[in-house]
């Protein structure tokens, strides 16, 4: 019995037509192009939203108290480092800077401490040279003694406070003459007693600007 290509045909199975929704990698595919298209909403979502912080209204001196009256809350774009600076709500009675603050700068969490924490205290001193105009609230500078051997008479300069924070410059017309200006400093407590010393002894004290400050 002879099958001819037409017997073939009808014994065959007709092939159905795969349709392209019928296939996995179709919906696999779609899934994809979606959460594609959420994460970059997310990240434009994300970098559109803006938190609350506070931000120095003028300059804060290490062991200054920080109280709401010196900060403005402002709203910025942090992209997730909210944590790292100072929140309204997190503002307590009893803060002080730990380090200076320059107006405008946003508040960073670590720059706020307990009095106690800060340990730092001011003190008053009259700098033996005139203190640089660039030099005022917030720069650092180093305080040098020369020790009096007698009376005119000075010994070699030495770095008495190697780190110390400008908390005001007292410039008055009168000492302007003299080429002497007082100036408040921040320092550790541990340095209070060399200062004093220093100053009681008649020692010559200058505040130099650090390197890079004041110029």
């Amino acid at each position: 019995m002879t099958t001819t290509a037409g017997d073939i045909a009808t014994l065959a199975p007709a092939r159905r037509r795969r349709v392209f929704w019928g296939d996995a990698r179709f919906f696999i595919g779609i899934a994809l192009i979606l959460a594609s298209v959420a994460g970059v909403w997310w990240v434009v979502s994300a970098a559109r939203q803006t938190v609350p912080v506070l931000a120095a209204g003028a300059t804060i001196v290490p062991g200054q108290a920080v109280s709401a009256g010196d900060l403005a809350v402002v709203e910025v774009t942090l992209g997730g480092a909210e944590t790292a600076y100072l929140a309204p709500h997190e503002l307590s009675e009893g803060y002080v800077a730990t380090r200076t603050i320059r107006a405008g700068e946003l508040v960073p969490a670590s720059a706020v401490a307990s009095a106690a924490e800060a340990a730092v205290t001011t003190v008053v001193v009259r700098s033996a040279v005139d203190v640089p105009r660039a030099v005022d609230a917030g720069t650092p500078v180093e305080l040098w003694e020369a020790p009096l051997v007698e009376p005119g008479v000075f010994d070699e300069p030495r770095i008495l406070v190697a780190d110390a924070t400008v908390a005001a410059v007292l410039r008055e017309d009168a000492m302007m003459g003299a080429g002497a200006t007082s100036i408040e400093l921040v320092i550790d407590e541990a340095s209070v007693a060399d200062v004093l010393a220093a100053v009681a002894s008649g020692g010559a004290l200058s505040a130099v600007p650090q390197a890079g400050e004041g110029s």
